[in-house]
């Protein structure tokens, strides 16, 4: 059964002039969370999907949300509160959902999309509904996957050591990774050693040498200071596109009103983008901000990015093998690369007048 949450606004305008008036309480009050904070692009998210679906709906559907670990801690017990709809909406990174969904970490594998255009357009197609599908089939139609966004850019190789052009340059080196096979496997390929250690604790790790470096985004890094721990490099490979998985209870979609159903999904669509478009605006200060600091940015030239794509061709045959439906989802999500590519390019090339 879904439940119903009653929430009573106060109309703070008529209070002043007529005393107190009550407007109509929401049928619905929808409970979302991402474990970050509001600093973050999920929350930039989060706030653009209130706004829109409480205004869309005329206040009839109320959206209450909760940053950091208030409600859930980590990516299995946000899940699960989704799958027993105590949790409406969450987001998670694919290493957050892989123990349930151990195929999301298709979007982890290195260098398959190039660029923002392409990674938002294999994102708005036909592959996330694949992925919807897999999820419902996979969790009991339980947990519904409402669209795909990203959180903080691309990810990049940053350390406290040297300049990194090419794979030889982490020969040995301690990375850290989170807990998934994937990242693991990827980081053993370019000769690296990889160190799972838990977010909170990366800044000390990295200020006392238990790891030499990590693969973040910008603002991530920025964010948690950790060019105070000693983080001075950071090579911009962008090796992979930083999705957000966002989940809804599938009890709680169906139970809507079509009409309701709309708002909703209309409402992702817009979280979607502020979250494509957030991460572009906040890597600029944080950019700055790192060089500021003494911090050195490095681009790969073409010849030592094919080092690096070289380097990690086992990684695919990894995924493929060990990931169970790995096979499928790797020709799926190419696939879609591929037609996104020409998508792209055939925009690009109407853009340019050619």
């Amino acid at each position: 059964m879904v439940k119903t949450f009653l929430k009573t606004a106060l109309l703070a305008g008529a209070l002043a002039l007529s005393g107190a008036q009550f407007v109509t309480a929401a049928d619905t009050t929808l409970r979302a969370t991402a474990n970050s904070n509001e600093n973050d692009e999920d929350y930039d998210g989060l706030v653009v999907f209130k706004n829109y679906v409480e205004n869309a709906s005329n206040g009839a559907i109320a959206v209450d949300i909760f940053m950091g670990t208030q409600i859930c801690a980590t990516g299995e017990e946000c899940l699960q509160g989704i799958a027993d709809g105590s949790i409406d909406i969450y987001m998670s990174t694919s290493g957050g959902a892989a123990g349930l969904f151990p195929y999301l970490q298709i979007l982890d594998l290195p260098y398959l999309m190039d660029d923002d255009r392409v990674a938002e357009e294999v994102l708005s197609g036909p592959f996330t509904t694949e992925l919807r599908d897999l999820a419902l089939a996979d969790s009991g139609d339980t947990i519904r996957l409402m669209t795909i966004g990203n959180t903080g850019g691309w990810r990049n190789f940053a350390n406290t050591e040297h300049t990194i052009k090419t794979p030889d340059d982490m020969d040995g080196m301690k990375l850290r990774t989170v807990p998934a096979e994937l990242p693991q496997e990827l980081v053993k390929s370019l000769g690296a050693s990889p160190t799972p250690i838990a977010w909170p604790e990366l800044f000390t790790s990295l200020q006392t040498g238990v790891v030499q470096g990590t693969a973040n985004g910008i603002t991530d890094i920025m964010n948690m200071k950790f060019p105070d721990a000693g983080l001075k490099y950071i090579t911009l490979d962008r090796h992979s596109y930083m999705a957000a998985f966002w989940w809804m209870s599938n009890a709680r979609f169906e139970g809507l009103t079509d009409a309701q159903k709309k708002v909703v999904v209309d409402g992702f669509y817009a979280l979607q983008q502020a979250t494509f478009a957030s991460p572009k605006r906040k890597e600029i200060a944080a950019y700055e901000a790192f060089l500021k600091d003494g911090g050195e940015i490095y681009v790969p030239t073409e010849a030592e990015k094919e080092k690096f794509r070289a380097a990690v061709e086992p990684v695919f045959e990894w995924f493929q093998q060990s990931v169970p439906g790995g096979e499928d989802i790797f020709a799926s999500f190419t696939a879609a690369v591929e037609t996104a590519e020409n998508s792209v390019n055939a925009e690009r090339a109407d853009e340019m007048g050619q």
